[in-house]
């Protein structure tokens, strides 16, 4: 019988062999021969999203899936670098082993050091990026700025970049700042009606990235927040419908009084009900 500690290694064999076989120039799989990084890259983003889905619901069986989908997205873009000879899963996995011992001194450093105390969390993150610009060959300053990568989802990286600027002290002082910030936004949302759609979308923007900003100094997260309020709403679109429809009207041609009247009273059944 297997030793069990020898699974999980047995387990990661088997994917790359399977992945080899799917990318076999010869007797591949032609959907996964066609695939580049880019054309992955959306996948690991969507899958990661399914993950997060599923740990949501408190669903252990899908997240076992929806974990395996996101291991499957490493392992097809390490197989494709490593066609390209780039790297290979293992130096993906040797990289990620490093950078976990290089940030937890605290751990695998000196056996004397102090394991309860502060940890530089981004005086080392800041020595790893300059490490990183130095091996670029770009001569632009670093900024505190850097490595907030611009695929990220809108929200997630406002807040990302609000962040990193407070850290060298651009930042309101406290939340009621945010807020005269946020309500100054929401003005001049108003004012550029009077211009054109772009200085309408360019004033919105402005508004989203200060309700960010926001949230952020009232200590919310605001992707969290956004996702409770988009599902508080879907609850009550929910209960809207089918009370028009418990009425007999179709909630698509009742009308905006008749729908605005059934969603108040969708409103306070629900706060009734919790």
């Amino acid at each position: 019988m297997r030793h069990a500690s020898m699974r999980p290694y047995s387990a990661l064999a088997r994917l790359l062999e399977v992945m080899r076989r799917l990318r076999d120039p010869v007797d591949g799989c032609p959907w996964d021969l066609a695939q580049n990084h880019a054309t992955i890259a959306p996948y690991t983003i969507e899958e990661a999203y399914e993950a997060a889905d599923a740990i949501e619901r408190g669903d252990a069986e899908d997240l076992k899936d929806e974990l395996g989908d996101i291991l499957l997205q490493v392992i097809f873009q390490s197989q494709i670098a490593q066609e390209d000879d780039v790297f290979d899963f293992a130096d993906v996995a040797d990289a990620i082993s490093e950078k976990m011992i290089r940030r937890h001194p605290h751990i695998f450093g000196d056996a004397t050091e102090d394991k309860s105390g502060p940890i530089a969390w981004e005086a080392i993150k800041a020595a790893e990026r300059k490490r990183k610009a130095g091996a670029n060959t770009s001569t632009a300053p670093e900024s505190a700025l850097d490595g907030v990568a611009s695929t990220l989802p809108g929200l997630v990286r406002a807040l990302k970049l609000q962040k990193r600027a407070a850290r060298i002290g651009f930042d309101f002082p406290v939340w009621r700042d945010a807020l005269e910030k946020t309500e100054e936004e929401l003005a001049e949302v108003v004012d550029a009606q009077a211009k054109d759609q772009a200085a309408t979308e360019e004033e919105v923007g402005d508004l989203m990235f200060a309700a960010v900003n926001l949230a952020r100094k009232l200590d919310v997260d605001p992707d969290l927040a956004l996702k409770r309020a988009n599902a508080k709403f879907e609850r009550r679109f929910r209960l809207m419908e089918q009370s028009l429809r418990a009425a007999g009207n179709d909630p698509a041609t009742a009308g905006l009084e008749t729908q605005e009247a059934a969603w108040v009273a969708a409103k306070l059944h629900e706060r009734k009900e919790g």
